[in-house]
């Protein structure tokens, strides 16, 4: 049950970068007025990826599979840190080119 956890983590992970490129996507089309909905999708969902990989981590520690936690400790932070500046920068992408279409 617990490695459902980086399968959950990495679905997640996809789902933080597909939305923002969804609403890119759509930024032709007049009547998109659900962008914000989708960005804050985004960013909740790349939350709960990372929140994920912070329980896995904890579990390790938890079993005391330290050969484990040091194996891939250098790894999950530096996907973590992808995940998260590749999320905030679609979003923020997204803010930048619907700004000027929210409905008054």
């Amino acid at each position: 049950m617990i490695s459902l956890l980086n399968l959950g983590s990495l679905l997640l992970g996809l789902i933080a970068w597909i939305l923002p490129v969804v609403n890119l996507m759509r930024y032709k089309k007049h009547e998109n007025r659900n962008w914000v909905i989708l960005s804050i999708l985004s960013i909740s969902a790349c939350a709960f990826s990372l929140y994920f990989q912070i329980l896995y981590n904890n579990h390790l520690v938890n079993i005391e599979d330290w050969s484990a936690l040091m194996d891939t400790a250098g790894a999950v932070a530096f996907v973590s840190s992808a995940l998260l500046i590749v999320t905030v920068i679609l979003n923020t992408i997204t803010l930048y080119i619907f700004r000027d279409r929210t409905p008054k």
